[in-house]
């Protein structure tokens, strides 16, 4: 089904739990027609589809395969007639010192946190090109911008994310699509889980809000800089850690 001219679509990867299940929970709240994708389903997808079944698509894509993230976008685009927002939010994070990491576990990270960021915004971008607006926005991390032992790998993904934000924004600005990079602190997901209570602890500590963020805290950053009023914020990294980084 075509969404109507007034609706406009959210394309938002890794939506099905943890900080994408926050983005898709925001969009849908805001009145977007929100398509996801994540390798597997979860029972919270499955409560959206029966509660917004005109406004919310799901599907089962590992978007660091070429074709498959290709094939999903056109999908997408073919039903919904249009795609206005893209927030690319799929990523892993193993943990380990470099020295111990294999082949595939440097595969992994780059295959799904650059490549398939890229392959989603190259076929988002080309529908968006044809309609000359839109917006992305890439979900980096703090960890991209000042490193955390453990996690060497991960931090160089997220830092290029935060360039090929500002590569974007040069190269699609003049047909009226911003690009820009959001970077969460340390939150409350499945992402920190791996962190400890002495970790957990610490980080508090260090940071001035008090807390480890939530979802709701990026998805209203995100929100902010993909409102069809924003035309004028492009290339930028917000920073969204409760003061962590200040």
């Amino acid at each position: 089904m075509t969404a109507p001219e007034e609706t406009r679509v959210a394309l938002i990867t890794g939506g099905s739990k943890g900080l994408g299940a926050g983005l898709v929970e925001a969009y849908l709240a805001a009145g977007y027609v929100v398509e996801t994708c994540s390798r597997s389903a979860t029972d919270q997808v499955d409560l959206w589809a029966k509660e917004f079944p005109d406004h919310f698509g799901f599907a089962s894509v590992d978007v660091s395969g070429s074709a498959a993230a290709d094939a999903w976008v056109k999908d997408v685009a073919r039903r919904r007639g249009r795609i206005d927002v893209l927030v690319n939010n799929a990523g892993v994070a193993p943990e380990g010192v470099i020295a111990l990491f294999s082949d595939d576990q440097i595969d992994q990270v780059v295959d799904l946190n650059i490549k398939g960021t890229a392959y989603v915004t190259r076929a988002a971008s080309r529908v968006m090109l044809a309609r000359r607006s839109g917006s992305i926005v890439n979900v980096s991390s703090v960890v991209g911008m000042s490193g955390y032992r453990g996690l060497s790998m991960y931090s160089a993904t997220k830092a290029a994310l935060d360039g090929m934000t500002r590569g974007l924004a040069r190269e699609l600005g003049s047909r009226g699509i911003t690009v820009n990079s959001v970077a969460p602190g340390y939150l409350r997901t499945e992402m920190s889980h791996g962190l400890d209570e002495t970790q957990l602890t610490q980080i508090t500590r260090r940071t001035p809000a008090g807390r480890l963020g939530e979802p709701s805290d990026v998805a209203r950053a995100v929100l902010f800089l993909t409102d069809p009023a924003n035309t004028y914020i492009t290339g930028q990294v917000l920073v969204v850690d409760g003061g962590l980084t200040a």
